[in-house]
C-alpha cells in the first residue's frame, strides 16, 4: 500500500510538539510523558477471515410472544447534543499528538434509555452511550450532579443506575478525562468540551425522562460478520484450544437488540444495541470530528425510521460497544504500508525494519485515500444493515423480556492489591495500574511511535524507555511482582504528581431488566475476556434464580464510568501484546473482575433490598486539572471583507455525486459550540421559486466543516463548507449557508451567517 494512503489533512494538522527534557519538575512531567505517550493508543494485528454480508438472525431465550403480550415496563428515549470544540483541541483515542481538531463531520450526540419496573419508581435504570471515546469519571460525576439539579422527580436516579458508556469513537474532542495521563496529549484539561458532553448527556436524560410511559421490549440477535476482525489473533490463540473451540469465530459477530415499543398504540420509540468494533475506522491522522462508525450506523438508522415514532423526541438508536477489546474495523487485515506489499508480521505486527509505524489495519474502502471516512461508512452501514433487518424481525419472530423486575448496583472498588480465590481456592491479587512497553506500540489501528513493538518484553529492546519510565516513577519491587510478566513503562497507578495519572479505583455496576442482564465494564474487554465474564454472569444468574427459570441473557457494555484502559484474559496477558500491556491491574484483572460482579449478583434478585457497600470513593479532579489549552484571542476579517462573505462561491451547477465546496470569511467555532443547532446547512429552494428550506445540516455525514486560521496574528480564518452529494439527493436548486460567530480584541461574542449563490444539482 503506498504510502499516501496516510495523507495529512489539509486542515488540521500542526508541526509536531513532542520534546523531551529531564529536569524533574511539573511542565517536564507533561513534555516528557508527551513523548512517551505519543501516538499510543490504538491497533491491532492480521487475520484471516471469510466474510459474508447477509444477516443471520438467532433467537434468544425460550418464551416467543406475539404483539401486546409480555410484560409492560416504563420506557423512555431520549437524545442531545454533546459536540465540544471541533478545531484546536487534540482528539481523544489514538493519543496523536498531531491530530488536532480542523472541523466537523458530524455532531457527536449522547443517547438516553430509560427502563423501570411499573409501580415501583426506585427501580429502573439509566443506560447512556456517548459518542465519545469512552464514559469516565468526571463526565459520570457531572451528569450525576446535573440529573440531580433537575429536581426531586429525578432523586430515582444516582450512583446505582446510571451507566455512562462511550461508542469508543477516536475522533471526538478530548480534554474531558478526569485523570492526568489521557490529559497529557491535549494539554490538560477543556471545561468547555466537559461541558458541552455533561449538558448534553443530562438533557437527553431529561428528555428520556420525560418521554416514560408504558411499554414493551423485545430482544433478538443477528449475526454480522463482515464488519470486524481480530487485530490480535496471536494473543487469542494463546487461550485453551478447548475454550477456543466452543466458538465459530475469534471475534463475537453478534449483534444483540433491545427494541422499545409503547404500550398506547404499539409504535416503536427505539433501538439500543450492542456489537463489538472499534471507533477507528476514521484514520489517527483524520482532524474532523465525528462519532466514528458507531454513531455513523445509529444516524443511518434513525434517519431510516424518521416519523415511525411521534414521540417529541423522535426514534433514538443506540449502538453501544460490546467487548471491544481485539476488534477492529479494518477487516481486510494488516499491511506493511513500505511497498512490500507484505502483511505484518502475526506476532509483533511489525514490518520488515522490525517496526511497528509501517504496519497499518485496511478497512474495506481502503483503496480511496480520503482517511477513513469511506471505509468507515461501510462499516457503518454493515451494523445498519444487520440491526435493520433484525429489527423489521422482532415482534413475530422474537422473544419478549419477561419478568417484571428491573434491579441495578454499583459500588467501588480499590484495586491496589486486592486479593480474591480463583475457582480452584488459590489466593490471587490485582496490582496498582500500569502500562507495559507494548503499550506504546499502539496496534495497526493506528501504529505508536519510536521503536516499541507488541510483544515488547522491556529487554534488550528498548532499555532507554526504561529509564525514561523511571524518571517518572520507578516501579518497586512488590509492583514489579505483581504485573509480571508485563514489563512496566509507565507505573501509572503509583503516580500522584500533581494529581492521579490513572484509576486505581473502578466502578463494579450491573444492569438487569426481566432476563436480560447487562455487565457494565470500565475497561475495553478483549473477545475472550468478555464470553469468560458473560458465562460467569449467567451461570451464577441462573444457578441464583435470579430470572425465575427463564435462561438468562447477558450481554456487556463498555468502556464505561471510568476509563480503565483494557481487560484481557491471563493468558492473553502473558503475550504482551498491545491488549495485555494495556491491562492495567496485573494479569489478575478478569477475574477480579468477574468475582466483583458475581459478588453483587444477588442484588438483581426480584426479592432484594439495600445495595452493595459503595466502597472508596475515587478522586475528583475536575477543579484541580491543569490546563494549557489557551482561548480564542480574537477574529477579524480582512479588510474590505465581512464575517460570513462568500469568498469562494461554488459553481452554477452539478451532477448528482459530485461535491459542492464554498469557502466563507471565518470566525473560531470555539466561541459557539452551537449546541442542537449548526455551522453549515444546505438549503433547496421550493417550487414557489420564493421559499428556502434546510435540507442538511451539522447532524448529516455528507455535509463537512473545515476551519483553517489563515492569519494568527491578525485573527483571520476561513470556512470550507463541502457538500457530497450523492445519487439519492433530489434535483434541484440550492444554496450554501454558514453560521459563525466572531470574538472583538474588546467587547462581546456576535452571531453571523452567510450565505451562497445558488446553484442546481441534476
Amino acid at each position: 500500500m503506498p504510502a499516501r494512503y496516510y495523507p495529512r489533512h489539509r486542515g488540521g494538522v500542526t508541526a509536531p510538539r513532542r520534546a523531551m527534557v529531564t529536569a524533574i519538575s511539573l511542565v517536564s512531567f507533561f513534555i516528557l510523558a508527551i513523548v512517551a505517550l505519543a501516538q499510543l493508543r490504538e491497533g491491532g494485528s492480521r487475520h484471516s477471515a471469510k466474510f459474508a454480508s447477509r444477516a443471520e438472525h438467532v433467537a434468544l431465550g425460550k418464551e416467543a410472544r406475539a404483539a401486546a403480550t409480555g410484560d409492560k415496563y416504563l420506557i423512555g428515549v431520549g437524545k442531545a447534543d454533546i459536540t465540544g470544540p471541533v478545531v484546536e483541541v487534540n482528539m481523544a483515542g489514538y493519543a496523536n499528538t498531531d491530530q488536532v481538531g480542523s472541523g466537523l463531520r458530524q455532531r457527536l450526540y449522547s443517547r438516553a434509555f430509560i427502563v423501570g419496573e411499573v409501580g415501583k419508581p426506585a427501580n429502573r435504570f439509566i443506560y447512556l452511550i456517548l459518542d465519545t471515546q469512552s464514559g469516565d469519571t468526571a463526565v459520570r460525576f457531572g451528569i450525576l450532579e446535573g440529573v440531580a439539579a433537575l429536581g426531586s422527580s429525578y432523586s430515582v436516579y444516582g450512583q446505582s443506575n446510571v451507566a455512562v458508556t462511550g461508542t469508543h469513537s477516536h475522533s471526538g474532542p478530548g480534554g474531558w478525562f478526569n485523570y492526568l495521563l489521557p490529559q497529557i496529549t491535549s494539554l490538560g484539561f477543556d471545561k468547555q468540551g466537559y461541558q458541552a458532553i455533561v449538558d448534553g448527556a443530562v438533557l437527553s436524560i431529561k428528555r428520556a425522562h420525560e418521554s416514560l410511559q408504558e411499554g414493551y421490549l423485545d430482544v433478538g440477535a443477528t449475526n454480522i460478520t463482515d464488519a470486524n476482525l481480530s487485530r490480535s489473533l496471536y494473543a487469542y490463540l494463546a487461550n485453551p484450544a478447548t475454550e477456543r473451540a466452543q466458538y465459530s469465530d475469534s471475534v463475537d459477530k453478534t449483534l444483540t437488540m433491545l427494541k422499545f415499543k409503547r404500550a398506547s398504540d404499539m409504535k416503536n420509540i427505539g433501538v439500543l444495541t450492542w456489537y463489538p468494533v472499534h471507533g477507528t475506522s476514521m484514520l489517527g491522522n483524520n482532524t474532523h470530528i465525528s462519532g466514528d462508525n458507531k454513531g455513523l450506523s445509529a444516524y443511518l438508522f434513525e434517519q431510516s425510521v424518521k416519523g415511525e415514532s411521534t414521540t417529541a423526541v423522535g426514534f433514538v438508536a443506540g449502538f453501544s460497544q460490546a467487548n471491544v477489546g481485539d476488534t477492529t474495523p479494518n477487516t481486510l487485515g494488516a499491511w506493511c504500508d513500505d511497498g512490500s506489499g507484505t502483511m505484518c508480521s502475526f506476532e509483533t505486527s511489525t514490518c520488515a525494519d522490525g517496526k511497528s509505524q509501517s504496519c497499518h489495519g485496511r478497512g474495506p474502502e481502503f483503496q480511496k485515500l480520503d482517511l477513513g471516512v469511506s471505509s468507515c461508512y461501510e462499516i457503518a452501514r454493515r451494523q445498519f444493515a444487520g440491526a435493520k433487518s433484525l429489527y423489521t424481525a422482532l415482534g413475530s419472530s422474537s422473544t419478549a423480556v419477561v419478568g417484571p423486575t428491573v434491579k441495578s448496583f454499583h459500588y467501588y472498588n480499590d484495586m491496589r492489591y486486592f486479593k480474591f480465590p480463583l475457582d480452584n481456592g488459590t489466593i490471587v491479587q490485582s496490582c496498582p495500574a500500569a502500562l507495559g512497553h507494548s503499550f506504546a506500540a499502539g496496534t495497526s489501528d493506528w501504529p505508536g511511535a519510536f521503536d516499541f513493538t507488541q510483544g515488547d518484553s522491556g529487554a534488550p529492546n528498548n532499555p532507554l524507555w526504561s529509564v525514561v519510565g523511571g524518571l517518572l516513577r520507578v516501579p518497586s519491587p512488590e509492583q514489579v511482582a505483581c504485573q509480571s510478566p508485563k514489563p512496566v513503562l509507565l507505573d501509572v497507578g503509583e503516580m500522584e504528581t500533581p494529581y492521579a495519572w490513572s484509576p486505581n479505583i473502578v466502578d463494579v455496576q450491573t444492569l438487569r431488566v426481566g432476563q436480560f442482564i447487562i455487565i457494565v465494564s470500565p475497561s475495553e474487554a478483549t473477545t475472550m475476556a468478555g464470553r469468560r465474564w458473560r458465562d460467569a454472569v449467567k451461570a451464577s444468574a441462573t444457578s441464583l434464580s435470579l430470572t425465575n427459570g427463564v435462561e438468562p441473557i447477558v450481554v456487556l457494555g463498555g468502556p464505561a464510568n471510568t476509563y480503565a484502559h483494557y481487560v484481557a484474559t491471563p493468558e492473553e496477558y502473558g503475550i504482551q501484546r498491545y491488549e495485555g500491556a494495556s491491562t492495567l491491574y496485573g494479569p489478575w484483572q478478569l477475574p477480579a473482575y468477574v468475582n466483583l460482579t458475581l459478588q453483587a449478583l444477588p442484588y438483581l434478585a426480584p426479592t432484594a433490598t439495600g445495595s452493595p457497600p459503595p466502597g472508596p470513593s475515587p478522586p475528583d479532579n475536575r477543579k484541580s486539572s491543569l490546563s494549557f489549552i489557551t482561548g480564542v484571542m480574537v477574529d477579524n476579517a480582512p479588510i474590505g471583507t465581512s464575517f460570513g462573505a462568500c469568498s469562494a462561491q461554488p459553481k452554477a451547477s452539478y451532477t448528482r455525486g459530485a461535491v459542492v465546496n464554498a469557502t466563507f470569511v471565518g470566525a473560531n467555532p470555539r466561541n459557539n459550540l452551537r449546541l442542537e443547532g449548526t455551522y453549515a446547512a444546505i438549503e433547496k429552494l421550493a417550487a414557489d421559486g420564493t421559499t428556502w428550506s434546510q435540507v442538511r445540516s451539522d447532524e448529516d455525514w455528507s455535509l463537512v466543516y473545515t476551519w483553517t486560521r489563515t492569519n494568527f496574528v491578525l485573527g483571520y480564518s476561513s470556512v470550507v463548507i463541502s457538500w457530497e452529494t450523492s445519487g439519492s439527493d433530489a434535483a434541484g436548486t440550492y444554496r450554501v449557508k454558514y453560521y459563525g460567530d466572531s470574538k472583538p480584541l474588546i467587547g462581546s461574542i456576535k452571531a453571523f451567517f452567510g450565505t451562497s449563490n445558488s446553484f442546481t444539482l441534476s
